[in-house]
């Protein structure tokens, strides 16, 4: 009988894989939402959000809008535009702000702005259905914005092309800065995050901002791993982004993402799902079928844990499937193993235990070791 925790039907879609967060907000709600479809996941915020409720920008911006009222304001992120209200509560302009956004066109990037908005007593004109800055945008240039004056809540960072866009439409763009992106103050988890991606230990990287985005390959290019990065990611680790403006950092270093059609964690986790077991390798081996996740297999759809060495020596036989691959070659591929072959036959051992089928892997005398693959599909994969 199966172990109970080993029944097929008790493992989500990401069982076997591990997958890399790099948010700061919201990583908690989307670490757990992997980790309940049985990813294995490893975070380190690229990132942190620094309010600015004591700074000169911010407070210079918010006078300006009190002092002389744009004709529209647009609100892109809850946090913010709570961040912005409290901030004005704290220097004793809070009403006076209130105020003035009460009386003029109100723009709210998605529902979650939408809940800030109202929840501090005010109605927002309209909002874009699909949560983008471009619907926002296209909307505001449809109205026309030549000689109009524009309040835009900033994400952190300048929003690219957008204000250019606004401007070079005849707006005048005030920027309202509510907090800022900057490094984390402990960088370890960061570099270990890298470490992991350069040398595969990851299968995705997620990322639900532009700044994490741009911040790990920032962290890349200091520690001179920013080429190993770029390959991991077009190669082996699926960059995935919650949005195309999320992905722009890394389509500018020639990283092709994938992303969900709702730019959301929801969306983006069922993405993963579809995707990581679609780029699984699914062999039949000696009456069994052997599917390869990133750190387990699933034989017979039994999810079957393996050391990293064992991973190690079955990707290395799965690349020539039903080959003889030599000790010598196996050897190679395992991590720090040094010369010693007998490295490659304790670590072949364990392989054979973790995946409960002994059979699966031949021995062949003198030669090496093969994966049993059955006969009818020899032919498959003979030139594979």
């Amino acid at each position: 009988m199966y172990d109970e925790q080993q029944r097929p039907e008790q493992h989500g879609p990401l069982a076997g894989f591990t997958v890399g967060v790099t948010a700061a907000r919201r990583a908690d709600e989307l670490g757990a939402l992997l980790q309940r479809r049985g990813a294995a996941v490893l975070h380190a915020p690229a990132l942190r959000i620094v309010p600015l409720s004591d700074d000169s920008e911010l407070l210079a911006a918010t006078k300006g809008v009190i002092d002389e009222v744009p004709d529209i304001v647009v609100a892109t992120t809850a946090i913010g535009f709570r961040g912005w209200i409290e901030a004005a509560d704290g220097w004793g302009l809070g009403e006076n702000l209130l105020e003035r956004l009460g009386g003029i066109e109100l723009l709210a990037r998605g529902p979650k702005v939408k809940g800030a908005v109202r929840a501090a007593g005010l109605t927002e004109d309209w909002s874009p259905s699909s949560e983008s800055m471009a619907e926002v945008l296209d909307r505001l240039l449809e109205e026309g914005v030549e000689g109009r004056r524009i309040a835009i809540q900033l994400h952190g960072e300048p929003l690219p092309g957008f204000v250019e866009a606004l401007r070079a439409a005849g707006a005048e763009v005030l920027g309202i800065p509510v907090y800022r992106w900057m490094p984390p103050e402990d960088i370890g988890p960061v570099d270990r995050l890298l470490d992991a991606t350069v040398s595969r230990g990851l299968d995705a990287l997620t990322f639900t901002s532009a700044p994490a985005a741009a911040s790990l390959l920032n962290r890349a290019e200091e520690r001179g791993l920013l080429p190993e990065l770029l390959a991991a990611l077009n190669h082996d680790v699926l960059p995935a982004c919650v949005g195309p403006v999320t992905a722009l950092p890394l389509q500018a270093r020639g990283v092709d993402t994938v992303q969900p059609d709702r730019f959301r964690l929801g969306p983006l986790v069922q993405l993963l799902c579809q995707e990581l077991p679609a780029r699984a390798r699914s062999l039949p081996i000696a009456g069994h079928r052997v599917e390869i996740r990133g750190h387990a297999v699933l034989v017979d759809g039994v999810l079957r844990p393996v050391p990293p060495a064992g991973m190690s020596l079955l990707r290395a036989l799965s690349r020539r499937p039903g080959w003889v691959v030599a000790r010598a070659e196996l050897l190679r591929a395992l991590p720090g193993a040094g010369r010693d072959e007998h490295a490659v036959e304790t670590a072949m051992a364990r392989l054979r235990t973790a995946l409960g089928a002994p059979k699966l892997i031949q021995t062949v005398v003198k030669r090496g070791y093969r994966l049993a693959l059955d006969p009818a599909a020899d032919a498959k994969y003979a030139d594979a």
